[in-house]
């Protein structure tokens, strides 16, 4: 049996054939589903706020997209419950079938979402959580951070507090697993250099009754207090501990968590206290100018520790989607792309460690004329330990 095809035909199959390797090679269509689980109410409800406006302002920066795709938002409050935390996660996860969670504050949830997205290989960043388990014992492949670990500012403040001839502290946190992971590794670097801690005290979260323990500090006379309280938590106790006239004879040190986004609320209470963090006010950097400009004219306000890691998440998932030439189906690119990726970041640039958790400059900074104002570097590049990390 023969076949004749005329000049025509052959045209007409070869324009397909043409076309055909032009689809195969388009970009993906449809929009790119980010699934936001943040604390939207509550005690950490401004966290939350910052980091969906940092996130959407690199996107806005970027023309609404991300590596050429447009993208859709989704939102579940997760309130800071970590009971409702693994339902909340699966509405994002099968009933939306987002592409990547990006969330959350309270490290009780991340860890739930963490579970959820391992079980799910469902891509994860987690703009704020520091649970060491995230990048320790329960690291995955396709679970990130854009944040830090409970122990990287922790134990930079052990080792400045080491360093100006303290040696006897008092720790207070919430009993949860950031405040007790905080004072760990706080307790790690100061002890290591010969301090100690005379006392740990804790308190239920969200509990902000602290007069029992401003009492104690008192009787106890430590040489310093280290503690960990967010939010609306922090602006109560900094406020507190100077009514308690302890500020002026007992200095008061804590990750930057204490005072970040808490300034206007504990007022001249919160003057002259010392924090470390992976961010300050004052940095000296043209990404932070910018971002801190595109921020003020976007929201009307300045831009917090949480604002950035959000931005950064956004700059973390870009950098995978580009890899993958915006095809955010195909994961494994994608992951090795955000493996790869240096973050130019308003805190200075930073890369990721094995267990995908920043390798970040953490800042001494102290609060000066309502604002945290860098001091100096307490360590530079500081790598989580990942104690328990498989990959």
């Amino acid at each position: 049996m023969t076949y004749k095809i005329n000049a025509l035909g052959k045209l007409i199959f070869g324009v397909a054939l043409a076309t055909a390797g032009l689809v195969a090679q388009a970009a993906p269509e449809g929009k790119v589903k980010i699934g936001f689980m943040l604390p939207y109410t509550g005690t950490y409800a401004a966290l939350g706020n910052a980091i969906t406006n940092g996130f959407k302002q690199y996107v806005a920066e970027n023309g609404g997209k991300l590596a050429g795709r447009e993208i859709e938002y989704y939102t579940v409050d997760d309130e800071s419950d970590p009971a409702k935390a693994t339902e909340n996660a699966n509405k994002l996860v099968k009933r939306d079938k987002v592409d990547v969670l990006v969330g959350t504050v309270h490290s009780g949830v991340a860890l739930a979402m963490a579970k959820v997205a391992r079980e799910n290989k469902t891509l994860l960043i987690v703009p704020n959580a520091g649970a060491d388990e995230i990048t320790g014992p329960l690291c995955a492949a396709n679970v990130f951070r854009s944040s830090f670990s409970a122990w990287q500012p922790a134990y930079a403040m052990g080792q400045v507090v080491a360093q100006k001839g303290m040696k006897k502290v008092v720790t207070v946190t919430w009993k949860y697993s950031f405040g007790l992971q905080s004072v760990e590794g706080f307790k790690e670097a100061f002890e290591k250099s010969g301090g100690k801690v005379v006392k740990d005290m804790t308190l239920p979260f969200p509990n902000v009754e602290f007069q029992p323990f401003l009492t104690e500090i008192a009787a106890l006379k430590p040489d310093a207090v280290f503690v960990f309280f967010a939010g609306a938590g922090a602006a109560k106790f900094v406020k507190d501990y100077t009514a308690a006239g302890l500020k002026n004879s007992i200095p008061l040190y804590g990750p930057g968590f204490l005072t970040d986004g808490n300034l206007d609320a504990m007022g001249e209470a919160g003057k002259g206290v010392q924090t470390t963090l992976h961010y300050a006010d004052g940095l000296d950097n043209k990404k932070d100018a910018a971002f801190r400009l595109g921020y003020v004219k976007a929201y009307k306000m300045q831009p917090d520790v949480y604002a950035v890691q959000g931005y950064d998440a956004a700059q973390l998932y870009q950098a995978g989607l580009s890899a993958a030439a915006g095809d955010a189906a195909k994961q494994d690119v994608v992951i090795k792309g955000m493996e790869a990726a240096r973050i130019d970041s308003p805190r200075g640039a930073f890369t990721l460690s094995r267990a995908h958790n920043p390798v970040q400059d953490i800042y001494l900074r102290e609060v000066q004329g309502g604002q945290n104002k860098v001091l100096s570097t307490a360590v530079k590049a500081l790598a989580d330990p990942a104690r328990g990390c498989k990959i």
